[in-house]
């Protein structure tokens, strides 16, 4: 039995009648007046009833079959094709509820206390500009090959040369393997590994993504505790003498700043050689030290147990999702063949103009200028949050704002984003948020010197209100 259709269609809109007719047996469908099999009307029925071309209806229907919504048969006609019952599909869109608070102050974009985003007043974005045009224009005209999924050689060589000089780390270009950023380097790092099931010591605190990230690597994040030196090595050993893995922030610790000490390193270094455990550092900052000289890498130390993970997310532009590791010597066979089959490089003009930067001398020029301009904002910064009376400490390319214990440092985060402000809370960078005290971190790159002290003012009385509402 044909299924009579009460389709609605205006002349008068831009979208095609064929289209108009086709959504409207969609619609039919999804809403359960065309059942599975039901027949719909002929061309010419329908045609007439909507008063239209046969050729329309004929178009309509068509796309339908191709979609395989409808199933045509010179015998039976056109009907509805069956389908897999089941749950319908939601009908409203994810708003971003799926990702965590935590996230949702990472992307917050470039706005007063923003953490991880440099600041765009400093950056030469017109010359960046040219040389991603000039990237795009020669790879477009190149001939269509597959890349390199190591990453461009050309680029691997300049960033071995960089890191020589800025990091002293002697490395060969094979050992560099170009990235998507952090959590993607972090993520090839862990699958080529393959220490699922066992225990990795983690910076308490630490970076959550991290965190999670070796959760997800199937890695038991085991808490150390940091102190003045860095992470304590001596409580690791304590805590989990068997450790596979150590992921740690020596140049400059996420989140407290302080850096991890030359006996410290050498101890963590000893420990990893006797139990074959694997190091891995998060270099975030690089050489992005404010004060005086930044430390040679832990990699410089010992190339053969350490793993290096650094980016241009804080140097030049996170939404480039750009980074780099450089693997032990050992590892470089393994790495190579997980860059074919899983983890291949981002898009050669990215890497290219990238290259381009450092090669012309341009990006060590940049990273002088910032560190003087972080260094002269850090410093505004903390100077307005002593002038009312909050207790700020360095910490990077941050300022720590310590807080009353039990101080709900996530609301008032999540208050200031509506001020326009995006201050990071410290709690979740614990282990066990609410473990090490309340604070929040303040970015300095993003400071206004002619607003901080409005801003700041702002973070106060957000601050006052949110232990009123505790006292309460």
């Amino acid at each position: 039995m044909t299924t009579k259709l009460n389709l609605q269609i205006d002349p008068q809109s831009r979208k095609p009648l064929a289209e108009q007719i086709r959504i409207g047996i969609l619609d039919a469908i999804e809403n359960g007046v065309l059942e599975p099999d039901a027949r719909l009307p002929s061309w010419n029925d329908l045609a007439s009833q909507l008063g239209v071309a046969r050729g329309t209806v004929k178009a309509a229907y068509e796309r339908l079959s191709d979609e395989q919504v409808v199933v045509a048969s010179p015998s039976t006609g056109t009907r509805v094709a069956k389908r897999l019952s089941g749950p319908k599909a939601p009908t409203t869109r994810d708003d971003g509820s799926s990702l965590p608070d935590f996230y949702h102050q990472l992307a917050a974009g470039s706005v007063m206390f923003q953490m991880g985003i440099p600041a765009p007043d400093t950056f030469p974005a017109k010359l960046f500009s040219k040389l991603r045009v000039r990237a795009i224009r020669k790879e477009s005209a190149s001939a269509p090959t597959y890349p390199d999924p190591r990453g461009d050689f050309v680029f691997r060589s300049q960033i071995a040369a960089y890191l020589a000089l800025a990091r002293a780390i002697r490395c060969e270009h094979s050992q560099v393997f170009i990235t998507q950023g952090f959590a993607g380097g972090l993520a090839f790092v862990l699958r080529v590994l393959n220490l699922a099931g066992q225990t990795g010591w983690v910076e308490n605190p630490s970076y959550p993504i991290s965190r999670r990230a070796l959760e997800l690597a199937g890695v038991v994040p085991c808490p150390i505790r940091v102190d003045g030196g860095g992470i304590d090595v001596s409580h690791g050993i304590e805590t989990a003498p068997h450790a596979a893995l150590v992921l740690t922030t020596p140049g400059q610790q996420a989140p407290l700043g302080m850096t991890m000490s030359l006996d410290r390193r050498v101890e963590l270094i000893q420990w990893a050689q006797r139990s074959g455990a694997w190091i891995i550092e998060d270099d975030y900052l690089g050489e992005m030290q404010l004060e005086g000289r930044a430390s040679p890498a832990l990699a410089s130390l010992d190339p053969e147990r350490v793993i290096h993970i650094g980016t241009f997310s804080k140097t030049i532009s996170p939404s480039l999702r750009l980074g780099f590791i450089v693997v032990p010597m050992s590892l470089v066979a393994r790495f190579a063949e997980a860059a074919i089959y899983n983890w291949p490089a981002p898009g050669p003009s990215v890497q290219q103009s990238v290259c381009d930067f450092i090669q012309d001398g341009h990006y060590l020029r940049h990273l002088r200028k910032v560190r003087r301009d972080y260094a002269e904002k850090r410093a505004r910064l903390v100077d307005a949050l002593e002038k009312i009376r909050l207790v700020a400490s360095p910490a990077g390319l941050a300022v720590v704002v310590q807080l009353p214990e039990g101080a709900p440092d996530a609301d008032i985060a999540r208050s200031a984003l509506r001020f326009g402000m995006a201050p990071a809370p410290l709690s979740p960078w614990f282990a066990t948020p609410g473990s090490g005290g309340s604070g929040l971190l303040l970015g300095a790159p993003s400071v206004n010197a002619n607003t901080v002290d409005s801003y700041c003012e702002r973070i106060r009385r957000l601050i006052d209100k949110a232990l009123t509402a505790t006292v309460v």
